[in-house]
């Protein structure tokens, strides 16, 4: 088990990626520190992880000692802390016309400045450890929807932190700090979300291959396979890294053919 005996904070882990990230710690010996808004899903993620496998906290990470409040627990509970998975977003809709300044900041707190200031808290614990940071982030980083404008430029922001962090906290703590930009990835939201933009119930089962070159898109569990590779020793000394998970490149891609220009058989 390539975690045995660590503890990992991981938040925003009662749906959705986080939570497949924090099943597959727990199956790699960890012990994890779950955190998310609602009080009933979080219950029942402690209660799949086993109770002697993990501890929750309810909160808001962008509240005032939240982040301090989170790495307690985890020293108190599982006695430190060696990573620490910044996994909780505000994942919204906006365009130009409907950023406003206030809007922007609000997604910036939850996105950006929340997880530093998680960082800034776990890195006394971390540097005992010599623990692994994983921020996940979003292939829209690299420039977003035109209608994913506040959310991409946060996640874009959130990239240049790791590298940044990544380069600095390995040279002064021993702390790796590395980030996962997932892609198009089925969660329970995301399902959710497309159905009120009126989709079909189970419009994820035949997706054109223009998105979805494979014939479906990402699984949680495929993300959090390679969040537990940079939080384990399996990946060395490697700090500062980004890396994308999709199906097709960002850059240089070459998209099939409509299937309208398709030859007749």
């Amino acid at each position: 088990m390539r975690l045995k005996d660590k503890t990992i904070i991981v938040t925003g882990s009662c749906t959705g990626i986080g939570k497949a990230i924090a099943k597959l710690c727990v199956e790699e010996g960890a012990k994890v520190v779950v955190n998310g808004l609602e009080a009933d899903l979080a219950q029942e993620t402690v209660k799949e992880l086993g109770p002697g496998n993990a501890v929750s906290l309810v909160r808001d990470l962008t509240e005032d000692g939240c982040p301090e409040e989170l790495v307690a627990l985890a020293k108190d509970t599982f006695g430190g802390l060696d990573g620490l998975v910044n996994n909780a977003a505000f994942v919204t809709w906006s365009d130009v016309g409907s950023t406003d300044r206030e809007y922007f900041r609000r997604v910036l707190e939850v996105n950006t400045i929340a997880p530093l200031a998680l960082i800034q808290a776990a890195l006394p614990e971390l540097s005992k450890s010599s623990g692994s940071i994983v921020n996940i982030g979003s292939v829209n980083a690299h420039c977003g929807e035109p209608t994913l404008l506040a959310y991409s430029a946060s996640k874009g922001a959130l990239m240049t932190l790791t590298r940044n962090l990544g380069d600095a906290l390995m040279q002064e703590h021993g702390v790796r700090v590395n980030q996962v930009n997932p892609g198009w990835v089925l969660t329970e939201n995301e399902s959710k979300r497309k159905q009120e933009h009126g989709l079909k119930e189970d419009w994820y089962a035949d997706l054109p291959r223009k998105f979805a070159p494979s014939g479906r898109i990402l699984w949680p569990s495929e993300i959090a396979s390679t969040v537990t590779h940079f939080l384990a020793p399996d990946s060395g000394p490697v700090s500062g890294q980004v890396i994308d998970l999709e199906q097709y490149p960002m850059i240089g891609r070459n998209p099939p053919k409509d299937d309208s220009t398709l030859p007749a058989e």
